[in-house]
């Protein structure tokens, strides 16, 4: 699953390069994103673009596997992890990152930027982009590299119009906002939980040992749990499984038994009716279907 990770997410502090007001960087198959598979947050809004290929992401609460590329504007403070754990040689991943307040105090509040303003505030859920608008905006971000500064700022700004104006071409990845702004001992005891799950998911997690691990009662760990996340328990940690499982059969030759195992499930009928739920196919299908993919 990566590196290991602290009980608590990691700050990540970031400074824009001198004479800039936001952040921007590339990574291939030789420069890695060193933070992307560890548990981390930050106030700057970040969006993210994968240009092809496959991974996982867990932005909050909320655990899915991409196949063709991503585009992910994650607001201040989520905590997340997650995206391509290796670059192959045809994938790139351009980051932007950037201050709420990088545009001077009160950009954001006059009347021309109100809809960029209200996407920032949806964004502290974790947003995806689909279709056309994916293409173009990575299209976009990717031309920044480029540009001079002033080209730089105006390609950003573009970027914002054309995501606040794409209402019907993506997705809220966290329904009920997952913000770290909560109480700080809510935010500690949740990632405590996240990073546990992450270690521990392959094995025969139990509810008592969960709850014991976070020094709770199990049905006050289950009201906890369902109130922060929107899920239960025991939802969330198949759902964690599940999208291991689709990551193993689109990346590896392993068995569909043996990731069955793999994963924690120690029943392949339920495996198997847990992923049809999910994906709408079976395992064998979902593989089927990929290979058939990339041969077109």
């Amino acid at each position: 699953m990566g590196a290991k990770t602290s009980f608590s997410p990691i700050f990540e502090s970031i400074e824009p390069t001198f004479g800039t007001s936001f952040l921007y960087k590339r990574y291939d198959e030789k420069r890695l994103n060193n933070y992307e598979s560890l548990w981390h947050y930050h106030p700057e809004l970040e969006l993210v673009y994968v240009n092809s290929g496959a991974g996982k992401r867990q932005i909050g609460s909320h655990l899915s596997h991409y196949r063709n590329g991503d585009l992910i504007l994650i607001g201040s403070n989520l905590p997340h992890c997650g995206f391509t754990g290796a670059l192959k040689s045809d994938q790139q991943e351009t980051v932007i990152q950037w201050k709420p307040e990088a545009f001077g105090a009160g950009f954001f509040d006059i009347p021309e930027m109100y809809n960029v303003k209200m996407l920032f505030e949806k964004a502290k859920g974790g947003i995806i982009f689909h279709g056309q608008t994916k293409r173009d905006i990575g299209a976009k971000m990717e031309s920044i590299a480029l540009q001079d500064s002033c080209s730089r700022l105006l390609t950003l700004l573009d970027i914002f119009r054309e995501m606040a104006a794409a209402t019907d071409n993506y997705t809220m990845l966290n329904a009920s906002h997952f913000m770290l702004e909560a109480k700080v001992e809510d935010h500690d005891r949740i990632n405590r939980v996240f990073n546990f799950v992450k270690e521990n998911f392959k094995g025969q997690m139990s509810l008592d040992e969960m709850s014991n691990h976070i020094n709770m009662t199990p049905t006050a760990f289950c009201k906890y749990f369902k109130k922060i996340t929107n899920k239960t328990f025991v939802q969330f940690l198949t759902e964690y499984r599940l999208v291991h499982a689709a990551k193993l059969l689109h990346e590896s030759n392993m068995g569909v038994s043996d990731i069955c195992y793999e994963c924690g499930f120690n029943n392949y009928s339920h495996f198997t009716k847990k992923f049809k739920e999910m994906s709408g196919k079976t395992p064998l299908h979902y593989r089927n279907e990929l290979k058939f993919a990339l041969k077109n």
